[in-house]
C-alpha cells in the first residue's frame, strides 16, 4: 500500500457528465457546507463533549458510525477479510485527497479522511479545525520515493541545479507543489530563478505536460514513473531523483468529532485497523496485486509490481516527533510561500493516537 492517497495516481473510467447535473451537485454541496457549518458555531471550543487532554475512551457504543475516505484501505481489509470485524458501522466514502475531504468535512458528510501532508495545514488556514490522528511513512524513503521529476523531451536536467531557468509544473495546495518548493530550498533557488505553471497534478496531466513541452519540469508518481519512461524515453524523456523525503501518509479528522466520545473510541478502532491492513498488503504482495491493482484499479500485474517495489516497506511509528520536525518545515516553507501565517506543527497531530497503529502491528496485536 502507499502512504497515502496521491493526486496522480487517480483514474477513472466514467464518462464526463454533463455541466448541468455537476452544477446541480456542486450547489447542493455547498449548501449543505454552508448548512452544517452553521450548526456548529462552538467548532473551536473544547465544552460539551470529550475534552482534548482526556484520555481516549476505548468502549464503542452499539450504532456508533464513521464515514470514511480511504479507499485503498477499504480493499486492503476486504482482502485480508478484516472489513466485517469493525464493533461499530463504517461507511465508506470513495473520495480522498486534500479538496475532496476538506469539501466532504466541511458539509459534515466524512469523519476520516486519508491524504498526505498539506491538507492538514490548507484546512488549519481556511478555518478548518483538523487533527491528524495516524501517520505513516515508508522504511527507505530515499531509495522508494513517491515521486521523481520528470524531464521532458530534449530538455538537459541531470541535477537538481539545473533546473534554474526551467518551466516547472505546480499545484499550490497539494503534495506535488509542496515538493517542488523543497527541491528549489534544497538547489540553492528561488522561485525567481524558475517559471512556475500551475497546473493541476490529477491523472495524466503532468506527463502529458511534459510530453508537449507545456513544461520543462514536473514532479510525477507511481505508475507515472515508469510508463512516462516507457512512452516518451524514445524521444528522450527521463526522470531524476530529488533525494528528499516524501513519504508522508496521515489520516485526519476534523476537531468537532474528536468531541464525540463514541467517534473518538470508534477511530481509535479504526486507526488500528488501518495499521493491520498496510502491515497485510506488505506482507501479501500477490493478494494486493491482484485484488487491488488489478481488480479494482485496472492496472496489469506488471504495474502493480512496479508500484508494490516502489513503495517498499511501511514504518508506522510510535513516536511521532520527528515527523512532527518535519512537517513544522513544509509549513514552514508553504507560510513564508503563500503568506498565510505560520503554525505550530504539534497542533496539528492528536498525540493521544501517537501509538495505536504500531501497537495495532507490535506482534501481532488486535
Amino acid at each position: 500500500m502507499s502512504p497515502g492517497p496521491r493526486d496522480d495516481q487517480r483514474t477513472s473510467h466514467m464518462p464526463p457528465p454533463s455541466k448541468t447535473p455537476k452544477r446541480a451537485a456542486l450547489a447542493v454541496l455547498a449548501l449543505l457546507a454552508v448548512t452544517a457549518c452553521a450548526a456548529r458555531p462552538g467548532e473551536s471550543a473544547t465544552e460539551g463533549g470529550l475534552a482534548a487532554d482526556a484520555p481516549l475512551p476505548t468502549a464503542v457504543p452499539e450504532g456508533t458510525k464513521l464515514i470514511v475516505g480511504d479507499p485503498q484501505t477499504k480493499v486492503a481489509l476486504q482482502l485480508s477479510g478484516e472489513i466485517d470485524k469493525f464493533s461499530f458501522t463504517v461507511e465508506w466514502a470513495n473520495l480522498s485527497g486534500g479538496p475532496q475531504t476538506s469539501e466532504a468535512f466541511r458539509a459534515d458528510a466524512l469523519d476520516v479522511g486519508a491524504v498526505a501532508e498539506i491538507p492538514a495545514i490548507h484546512a488549519t488556514w481556511t478555518g478548518l479545525p483538523v487533527k491528524i490522528v495516524a501517520s505513516r511513512f515508508r522504511k527507505d524513503p530515499i531509495e522508494h520515493p513517491t515521486y521523481e521529476l520528470g524531464i521532458a523531451p530534449g530538455v538537459s536536467v541531470r541535477t537538481l541545479a539545473d533546473l534554474r531557468g526551467k518551466k516547472i509544473a505546480y499545484s499550490p495546495g497539494q503534495a506535488q507543489g509542496a515538493l517542488v518548493l523543497k527541491v528549489l530550498e534544497k538547489a540553492g533557488l528561488t522561485k525567481g530563478d524558475v517559471t512556475f505553471v500551475e497546473l493541476p497534478s490529477t491523472g495524466d496531466v503532468y506527463p502529458n505536460a511534459l510530453a508537449s513541452k507545456q513544461v520543462d519540469v514536473a514532479p510525477i508518481g507511481g505508475v507515472n514513473i515508469k510508463r512516462y519512461t516507457a512512452k516518451f524515453g524514445r524521444d528522450g524523456a527521463t526522470t531524476i531523483r530529488h533525494g528528499l523525503r516524501d513519504d508522508p501518509g496521515h489520516l485526519y479528522v476534523r476537531t468537532a468529532t474528536l468531541r464525540d466520545p463514541a467517534k473518538a473510541a470508534a477511530i481509535r478502532e479504526y486507526v488500528a485497523a488501518w495499521a493491520r491492513a498496510a502491515r497485510w498488503v506488505h506482507e501479501h504482495p500477490k493478494e494486493w496485486i491482484e485484488g487491488y491493482y488489478v481488480k479494482d484499479q485496472g492496472l496489469t500485474a506488471a504495474d502493480g509490481q512496479y508500484l508494490v517495489d516502489l513503495a517498499g516497506e511501511p514504518d508506522i511509528p510510535a513516536d511521532w516527533s520527528q515527523a512532527i520536525a518535519r512537517h513544522q518545515e513544509t509549513i514552514d516553507i508553504l507560510a513564508a510561500e503563500t503568506g498565510n501565517p505560520p503554525l505550530k506543527a504539534e497542533d496539528l497531530y492528536d498525540l493521544r493516537y501517537q501509538a495505536v497503529g504500531a501497537e495495532a502491528i507490535k506482534d501481532g496485536a488486535q
